[in-house]
């Protein structure tokens, strides 16, 4: 009997429909009604999309200082997602602190020492050493990677508070005053990008964390936005302006150096709709060129950024905008409330987005993973970021800088941009200096001058006392050069024969008191911290390194640090990985006396 009622159940199962069942709530761990009250309280009416995933869990570290796991479980019940998908999420970026049940919250304040190259020469190590037995056990102390203020090393954050050329007595003060906000800057500010070509003219006191900037009102006044309304109007044909822009030969002042007017042409020429994303990450240990310009001439990027919206006829706008540039963030919501409230015209749609502390975001395909919500795993290509971009659609994607420049070659004239340059070169470059000058900053100078020539024209020479040792001319990734090598024009494509890169033109000086291989240890801990974890070659490479040349250099297995670096360079993924070894090997090419 039994077997004939299987038989007719499995008889009716294959023939008849059965209703779809559907769960009412996802599986996993259920929310409790407190910590759900107290999320939604913290979202308000903000949308629950996938996208937002990172800035709702910015506000909720914001507010408690942590994301304890009950958050967590409540943010993704709120947001209709499984807690793995919001766990891996918070648990990649370095700023997001996680508490588990049970586990103790980190103190109320956090004070970050930059521990990156300039830093380090700065006595960041010894900050380290001595502030948790001064600020006590209420504070907690920690080291981390380049915060975007190398010209004022040692630099430290105390909360979102930056301090310039830090000391423990200014530290202290700060911790026992609770002041832990960016101060707030004034929009009464001046600026003319033009004059600062004059090396009397550099921006900025190096203790200066608050200039004052040109405000939406000032702007205005002074002729801004008029460029862009000229072409939203039609005045300007879309093809003369992109013309411009390639004669003007200017690059992508990020790092890869493409020519902008060349990719605005490529992406206009994709399917609609298209989208624009504007990397503001800057993490390349000695970089601060765009903080510099954004917290002083904020209108003239957003104009630059219209105009590039409007040629390649993009429906949206995205920034992305590093977690440690508070005072920036601050800044962009103020000014982009103030245009919003008086248009020159009608304006796409833009939204501003934050990191929350990965170097590997400022590789464009990671940072749009990380706009869309996810973890910044920087994508296999083909197909490129022009192609298939931010959220599937064909994306432009440019540095904060070159759209900064963008107002005044349009102007002026490309001829007017284009006549800058020496030793053949052409256009301007912001480097960004630190290390053992007399006055680090970002100095604007004509794209192509020598290390030389930089450090006596515009950073009033070496410290007292110290002699030109070395050079990085591109970052962290840009590889170490010496002093014999200092003609050597300062642009793209000059240095790669040398083993090494431009990049953002991060310049960090070393001096007689500095070796090679102590600035190659720093930066490959730096490598070895930020590696994103998803190529083997990078993430077990970097590991590798540290640990062979931290050895004493009599132990060094030089064959095998030249292998490892060679499968790195050829097996990662992205530019983090490729570039990862050039310290070292220049260390290997350029100072072998220091192995000796």
């Amino acid at each position: 009997m039994n077997d004939r009622l299987r038989e007719g159940a499995a008889k009716r199962t294959a023939t008849e429909p059965q209703p779809i069942r559907f769960r009412p709530t996802l599986k996993g761990r259920r929310p409790d009604a407190v910590s759900r009250e107290e999320v939604r309280g913290l979202l308000g009416d903000a949308p629950r999309r996938r996208d937002l995933l990172i800035e709702h869990l910015h506000r909720i570290n914001d507010a408690y200082g942590h994301l304890a796991d009950r958050h967590l479980v409540a943010l993704a019940d709120e947001m209709r997602l499984s807690m793995a998908e919001v766990y891996e999420v918070a648990s990649f970026y370095h700023h997001f602190d996680i508490v588990k049940a049970g586990e103790a919250a980190p103190p109320g304040i956090t004070v970050r020492v930059c521990d990156s190259l300039a830093c380090e020469l700065g006595g960041a190590k010894d900050l380290l050493e001595r502030l948790p037995a001064i600020l006590g056990s209420e504070v907690r102390v920690i080291g981390a990677p380049c915060i975007g203020r190398c010209e004022q090393a040692p630099a430290v954050v105390v909360g979102q508070h930056p301090v310039a050329c830090a000391s423990v007595d200014r530290i202290a003060t700060l911790v026992k005053s609770k002041s832990l906000r960016h101060p707030q800057a004034s929009d009464t500010g001046t600026f003319e990008p033009v004059a600062f070509v004059e090396p009397e003219h550099t921006p900025g006191v190096q203790a200066d964390v608050t200039p004052a900037y040109v405000g939406y009102a000032a702007y205005r006044a002074g002729g801004g936005y008029r460029l862009a309304a000229e072409c939203i109007s039609g005045k300007r044909p879309v093809d003369e302006v992109i013309a411009r822009m390639e004669h003007s030969g200017l690059r992508g002042l990020g790092g890869a150096g493409f020519p902008t007017g060349r990719k605005w042409r490529i992406v206009r020429a994709e399917p609609a709709p298209r989208l624009v994303a504007i990397n503001i990450d800057e993490g390349e240990p000695g970089t601060f060129k765009d903080r510099t310009y954004l917290e002083r001439d904020p209108h003239r990027f957003l104009e630059g950024m219209l105009i590039a919206t409007w040629a390649v006829d993009a429906a949206a706008c995205y920034i992305y905008l590093r977690d440690e540039y508070h005072g920036c963030r601050a800044i962009l919501e103020a000014e982009l409330e103030k245009l919003r409230a008086d248009p020159p015209f009608k304006l796409p749609e833009i939204q501003l987005r934050r990191g929350a502390g990965a170097y590997i975001c400022g590789e464009e395909s990671a940072m749009i993973e990380s706009i869309e919500g996810n973890k910044g795993f920087p994508r296999l290509r083909p197909p490129y970021v022009a192609q298939v971009g931010l959220f599937g659609r064909p994306t432009l994607e440019q540095n904060m800088e070159t759209l900064y420049w963008v107002r005044d070659i349009l102007e002026r004239g490309p001829e007017w941009f284009a006549a800058f340059g020496r030793n053949g070169r052409k256009g301007l470059r912001s480097y960004s200096v630190s290390g053992r000058v007399k006055k680090p900053g970002v100095h604007l100078a004509p794209a192509g001058i020598s290390v030389r020539e930089l450090i006596d024209e515009y950073c009033g020479g070496m410290l007292e006392g110290q002699t030109f040792y070395g050079y990085l001319p591109g970052g962290a990734s840009g590889g170490i050069l010496p002093a014999s090598l200092d003609h050597l024009p300062l642009d793209f494509d000059t240095l790669q024969p040398y083993g090494c890169f431009i990049g953002s033109a991060a310049v960090v000086i070393l001096s007689d008191r500095d070796r090679a291989i102590d600035a190659a240890r720093n930066l490959m801990r730096f490598f070895r911290h930020e590696s994103c974890g998803q190529c083997t070659p990078c993430r077990v490479g970097t590991a590798k390194m540290v640990e062979l040349i931290e050895r004493p250099v009599e132990e060094w297995d030089q064959p095998l640090v030249t292998e490892l670096s060679e499968a790195m360079m050829d097996a990662s993924i992205c530019g983090l990985g490729q570039a990862a070894p050039n310290p070292v090997l220049s260390v290997l090419k350029y100072f072998p006396h220091e192995l000796a």
